[in-house]
């Protein structure tokens, strides 16, 4: 890592200054992005743990400013419908559950109904998400143990969601964090691979990159977080092709220079909202400046 640190300064002092200057030009709306002075170059040294911390808030409060309509990107209207859909999205994309889901809660609008679901009509309705039988085991598994130990109602604990069939940690601190309040941090594969490129931790076990990250911030920062560096590597720091000639904190990314550098070719690969093109959700919140996504079958 330290060896890591010193080089990103020698990177960032040689950085063109159009990364910035794109991601503004790209960005949807918000407060401005703030053009980050690049580093002057440095003989090589290991970075502090204090100064990793310290530049991982700050990318967290520029993520802030690019995305401060930052959300969970599946439609829900209740804690049940959050935990299905938070289920069904393993192996598939957000937009994919969200284009199911409809006519999956207007067929089963609560655990008790999906508890006595007939499997094979449950199966064909979730079939577009991939795995669906075993999805439709954990849902109709769930749905029972919901009925039974907690009188229909999702559990507000950690200790509890863990317990129902198909949900592990993940999917706990996604419903916790999103239709109850509770602080937790989503370790999916978007934000593994991000902190893990931004050297915040070198672990690849989700629950160590869990306990990691939690010590670098503030609880009452966990569910944002997630949620900022989910939409960023969604949107500008993919996984095989980063676009680091658009991205708003090249300057503090000790990876800069694994994607593409230059500022227009890099423009060309935002996705969603920042490249003009539709969300993954159908129904988005109010003051998402980005297009809804089209129902199944719709193109």
């Amino acid at each position: 890592m330290g060896e890591q640190g010193g080089r990103s300064g020698k990177r960032a002092a040689n950085r063109p200054t159009g990364a910035t200057a794109s991601a503004k030009s790209a960005r949807p709306s918000g407060k401005p992005v703030k053009a980050s002075a690049a580093p002057a170059a440095k003989p090589a040294k290991p970075e502090s743990h204090l100064a990793m911390v310290r530049r991982a808030r700050r990318i967290n409060r520029e993520l802030a400013e690019v995305y401060p309509y930052a959300h969970p990107e599946l439609d829900f209207r209740n804690p049940f419908e959050l935990l299905v859909a938070t289920v069904l999205s393993a192996q598939t994309t957000d937009l994919r559950v969200n284009q199911t889901t409809p006519a999956l809660f207007a067929a089963y609008p609560t655990p008790e109904d999906m508890a006595a679901a007939v499997p094979e009509k449950l199966e064909e309705i979730i079939r577009p998400t991939g795995f669906f039988r075993a999805k439709a085991r954990s849902l109709m598994g769930l749905s029972a143990a919901l009925r039974d130990d907690f009188g229909g109602e999702v559990p507000g604990r950690l200790a509890d969601l863990v317990k129902l069939p198909g949900v592990g940690r993940k999917t706990a601190n996604v419903v916790l964090g999103n239709a109850f309040g509770v602080p937790g941090i989503t370790v999916d594969t978007h934000f593994g691979r991000l902190v893990r490129r931004w050297k915040w931790t070198e672990q690849e076990d989700p629950e160590k990159v869990e306990a990691e990250i939690a010590a670098i911030f503030p609880k009452s920062e966990w569910t944002m977080l997630s949620h900022r560096v989910v939409f960023h590597g969604r949107r500008i720091c993919h996984s095989r092709k980063p676009a680091c000639g658009a991205c708003p904190i090249a300057p503090l990314c000790p990876s800069y220079g694994e994607g593409e550098t230059d500022p227009e070719k890099a423009k060309k690969l935002l996705k969603y909202e920042m490249g003009g093109y539709p969300g993954q959700r159908l129904s988005p919140p109010p003051d998402y400046p980005g297009i809804p996504a089209p129902p199944l079958g719709a193109g």
